[in-house]
């Protein structure tokens, strides 16, 4: 667990729920801005949103103070996924890479859409199911452009470096090889989540072709720019915290008293 902890604050499954994350020395810190993007060199961090085989949309907050992870709420109600035959939930662990930001006004030059204004999301491909609020180290291996009600959003395939196959994949390839069938399931499940809610099926860039690791991770660095130019103000955020404990030339840089005054 990388010297990050999580702390849950009142009953899962309800609007009051939220999970806080922690540093080495138990202080609260904002997934979103004080995780480093990078665990060390070619590995990323991920933040786990959303346990594989679950329901519950739980995500970053990225408007809240310290942006705790919370279930998303439309009109009032407590999102779930639905059950898309023939899948259980979400079909991988889900969840972002912090220090990155989809920029909403930034046109995306492959997509021709702007950002979704939020973290970039993972999907990690390991055989663990992980913890909300998990804090793992992923390899990446490929990406795909998902254009979801008109905005970019684009999804990171990844393993976690400390799954026991980890070291038999290094690109999207070796996913098609050893776990066939599971790219297009993937998609699959991109283009028809929000159909049982009566929304229409989301499109894709590339003809949803799965790009491969040096794309993904330069899309990646890209997002982590945009992060870079939200959190030192060079960005207007419209409404997203920034608020952190760790990064030196953010003007939105608080001490561990202010961080906890927040939870508390």
């Amino acid at each position: 667990m990388s010297g990050f902890s999580s702390e849950e604050r009142a009953a899962p499954f309800t609007l009051e729920y939220r999970v806080f994350l922690k540093n080495e020395k138990g202080q609260y810190i904002s997934p979103f801005h004080d995780i480093p993007i990078y665990a060390n060199k070619d590995v990323f961090h991920m933040v786990v949103e959303v346990p594989r085989w679950s329901n519950a949309k739980m995500e970053i907050a990225t408007k809240d103070p310290l942006n705790p992870i919370k279930q998303d709420v439309k009109k009032g109600k407590l999102r779930y996924v639905a059950n898309l035959f023939p899948y259980k939930g979400y079909i991988w662990n889900y969840g972002a890479i912090p220090q990155t930001w989809e920029d909403p006004g930034h046109n995306d030059k492959h997509t021709g859409c702007c950002g979704d204004n939020d973290p970039i999301d993972v999907c990690e491909i390991g055989s663990k199911v992980c913890a909300r609020g998990e804090i793992i180290k992923v390899k990446v291996l490929g990406i795909l452009a998902m254009i979801d009600e008109g905005e970019t959003d684009w999804k990171v395939i990844a393993i976690n470096v400390d799954d026991p196959d980890a070291s038999n994949y290094n690109d999207i390839n070796d996913v098609k090889r050893l776990k066939p069938g599971y790219l297009e399931a993937t998609v699959d499940w991109f283009r028809r989540y929000k159909v049982p809610d009566g929304k229409p099926e989301n499109q894709f860039a590339f003809n949803a072709e799965f790009k491969n690791k040096d794309f993904a991770v330069d899309i990646i660095k890209s997002t982590h720019d945009h992060w870079r130019a939200l959190v030192t103000k060079k960005t207007d955020g419209k409404g997203i915290s920034c608020m952190n404990t760790t990064v030196s030339e953010s003007p939105f840089k608080c001490d561990p008293d202010a961080a906890k005054a927040i939870v508390d």
